[in-house]
């Protein structure tokens, strides 16, 4: 008979411990649960401000293209931009005269 108190209360103590150690794993897999749902809702969040940039950059890219050149004044009065000289020919170098000396030559 003691024999059979021993077994059965060894066999209560195993199923204490397997309750324990699920209640853990319980306990741990809610944790993540919770975890994951915030990192989801940050996730989403994060993918509206990227989506929100991406729409910006493409508006300005877009922006960007449709300006016109400097000297392009077609529309003002002027006639089309024909034989437009850009600022490669605005700066000339100055030619500064050489001072030779009679003497020494």
């Amino acid at each position: 008979m003691s024999k059979k108190i021993e077994n059965l209360k060894n066999e209560n103590s195993y199923h204490k411990n397997e309750i324990y150690i699920l209640n853990v794993s319980l306990k741990l897999s809610n944790d993540f649960e919770e975890e994951n749902k915030k990192l989801k809702l940050e996730i989403d969040a994060l993918k509206k401000t990227f989506s929100k940039f991406s729409n910006s950059s493409d508006k300005l890219d877009n922006l960007l293209g449709l300006q016109r050149c400097v000297f392009d004044k077609a529309g003002l009065g002027y006639e089309e931009m024909n034989n437009v000289k850009h600022l490669n020919n605005f700066f000339v170098k100055k030619v500064e005269p050489k001072i030779s000396c009679n003497y020494c030559g």
